[in-house]
C-alpha cells in the first residue's frame, strides 16, 4: 500500500467508522457499495483529497465507481497529480 492509499484509508476510518466499529478495511474494500461512504461523505472525501494533495478533482472523476475503493481513489489522485 502506498502513501496515498494509507492516507485515504486512515481518513475513511477516522471520519466514517465509529470508534467501536470492528469493520476490517483495506485498499480494496468497497466503500460506497457497502454503505460506509454515502454521497454526502463523498463530498467531504473529495474536499480532503483536494486540500491534502493540492489538486482539483473534476466532478465527473469523483463518481461512485471511482470512489468505491481506496485503491481506485488513490489511482484518481495519482493520475491527476501526474504520478
Amino acid at each position: 500500500m502506498d502513501e496515498v492509499e494509507q492516507k485515504v484509508l486512515s481518513f475513511v476510518k477516522k471520519e466514517y467508522l465509529d470508534e467501536d466499529d470492528d469493520t476490517e478495511l483495506d485498499e480494496n474494500s468497497p466503500l460506497i457499495t457497502s454503505g460506509i461512504v454515502d454521497s454526502f461523505s463523498m463530498v467531504s472525501l473529495k474536499t480532503f483529497l483536494e486540500r491534502q494533495y493540492q489538486i482539483k478533482i473534476p466532478d465527473e472523476r469523483a463518481s461512485a465507481e471511482a470512489f468505491d475503493t481506496v485503491a481506485k481513489i488513490a489511482a484518481v489522485v495519482r493520475e491527476i497529480r501526474g504520478n
